[in-house]
C-alpha cells in the first residue's frame, strides 16, 4: 500500500475543523496526527517550520500550510458534492479578514488589549449580511453546502460560542439555522472525532476514506 498523506491536526483549531472538512468530504485518506499545541512535534515543525496547523505533507515530500489551500487540493482530488463551485474568494477573505479580526478580540481581549463589546457589534455586523444572504438560499452560496460555507463554519460558530446566550437572542434567524445545521452534520461530528495526541512511533491513525 503506497504512504498516505500525513495531516497534522488540532481538534479545536478552526482552520484545522475546515482542513478535515474538506478532506473528509473529498473521500480521500490521509493519516492524522493530532498534535499538543505546547508540544509540537518535530517532524511537523521540520515540515512547516511557522509551527501552525493544519499541515498536510504529500508523500512525494510535498507540504501544503495553509487550511485553504489543504481544502482546496483535496477537492481538486475529488470533489464528490461539488464544493469548488462555492469557493467564493471574495467572501472567504471577508471572513478571513475583518470577521476574524473582531473574533480575535472579542473572544481574547485579554491578548489584544481590546473592548470585547465593539469587536463584539462589529462582528455581528458582518453576520447580518449573511444573514440577509442567507434569506434567500440554504448555503452561503445556493442550495448546497459548498467550499465557502465550510471555511465560514468553524470561525462563526467560534464567535457564537464566545457567549452563546448572547448570540441566540440576535436577530439573525437565517444565520443562527444555518449554523446549527453545521453544527448538526454528520460531517462535523466526523471531523470531530476525539483523538490522542501523535507521538513517534504511534501506529498510523487513517482519517477519511480511499
Amino acid at each position: 500500500m503506497p504512504p498516505l498523506p500525513i495531516l497534522y491536526s488540532f481538534r479545536r483549531c478552526p482552520y484545522a475543523m475546515r482542513a478535515r472538512m474538506g478532506v473528509l468530504a473529498s473521500g480521500i485518506a490521509v493519516e492524522i496526527r493530532e498534535i499538543v499545541l505546547r508540544d509540537k512535534p518535530a517532524q511537523m515543525l521540520a515540515a512547516s517550520p511557522k509551527g501552525t496547523v493544519p499541515v498536510l505533507v504529500l508523500p512525494d515530500g510535498a507540504v501544503i500550510d495553509e487550511s485553504l489551500n489543504i481544502l482546496r487540493w483535496a477537492l481538486a482530488q475529488n470533489d464528490p458534492e461539488g464544493w469548488l463551485a462555492g469557493d467564493d474568494a471574495g467572501l472567504i477573505a471577508a471572513s478571513d479578514g475583518p470577521f476574524k479580526h473582531h473574533l480575535d478580540r472579542y473572544k481574547y481581549p485579554d491578548r489584544h488589549g481590546s473592548d470585547p463589546l465593539e469587536h463584539r457589534a462589529a462582528g455581528l455586523a458582518i453576520l447580518d449580511s449573511l444573514d440577509q444572504r442567507l434569506s434567500a438560499r440554504a448555503q452561503l452560496c445556493g442550495d448546497a453546502r459548498s467550499l465557502a460555507d465550510i471555511a465560514l463554519f468553524p470561525f462563526i460558530r467560534q464567535f457564537a460560542a464566545t457567549d452563546q446566550t448572547w448570540f441566540d437572542a440576535q436577530d439573525v434567524p437565517n444565520l443562527q439555522r444555518w449554523l446549527a445545521g453545521h453544527i448538526r452534520s454528520d460531517l462535523f461530528a466526523r471531523a470531530m472525532v476525539r483523538l490522542a495526541p501523535w507521538k513517534a512511533g504511534d501506529v498510523a491513525v487513517g482519517f477519511g476514506t480511499a
